[in-house]
């Protein structure tokens, strides 16, 4: 009796039928207009009550690129991190699934096909909000630093980032709130983060409800 072999065509079949999530290639952002920033500091607030319009692509860059995109051709960023380690990844999570922000490259990469929003926080408008932003620290990019300078630092270098969004959403008319209230080990399950990343804060961004 002949034993039955796996043969590269029907390896290559599988291949096809089931293909890799392709990377989303964000629009160019656009680093020009806006409020002056005293009227934007001025019109920075929190906000807790969101439309389920979705951001556009191009309003995704902007934030995106405002948040933590790449502002100099050294490779530098809009927020600064404790000896430029830029430890800090944002993940972007939609009714469309979750993804990395590949600030290098302006795109998206691909994490769950799975709507995640809800695990992003414990607040009932997490779950509908059009976008959730989750800041994970990379620990691994940090060195050999102290477990407590680790946490420390990339804290900070969190909230310097999540400022940014917050003078974005400002200038743009959009609503946000940063929270803390997360379960992490059930988002890094969602995420698929590694031992050695953690969840810092998330912040979720949209168009203010309508009244």
């Amino acid at each position: 009796m002949r034993k039955p072999r796996l043969m590269l065509p029907v390896l290559l079949a599988c291949a096809l039928l089931c293909p890799a999530q392709d990377a989303i290639q964000l629009p160019k952002p656009q680093m020009e207009g806006g409020k002056p920033l005293m009227q934007t500091l001025k019109e920075r607030q929190t906000g807790r009550e969101f439309s389920p319009e979705k951001l556009s692509p191009q309003v995704l860059s902007n934030l995106l690129w405002a948040a933590f995109g790449v502002n100099r051709p050294d490779g530098r960023r809009t927020a600064p991190t404790a000896s430029n380690r830029q430890e800090i990844d944002i993940y972007v999570t939609t009714a469309d699934g979750a993804y990395l922000y590949d600030a290098k490259n302006n795109s998206l990469q691909p994490v769950a096909k799975e709507d995640v929003r809800a695990a992003t926080g414990k607040q009932p408008f997490v779950a509908t909000a059009p976008v959730n932003l989750v800041y994970v620290a990379d620990f691994a990019k940090m060195g050999k630093s102290t477990d407590e300078n680790k946490i420390f630092y990339s804290a900070t270098d969190t909230g310097f980032i999540s400022q940014n969004v917050y003078l974005f959403c400002a200038s743009e008319g959009l609503a946000t709130v940063v929270r803390g209230m997360v379960d992490r080990e059930g988002l890094a399950k969602a995420l698929k983060l590694r031992p050695d990343q953690r969840a810092v804060l998330a912040q979720t961004v949209g168009y203010p409800a309508k009244k």
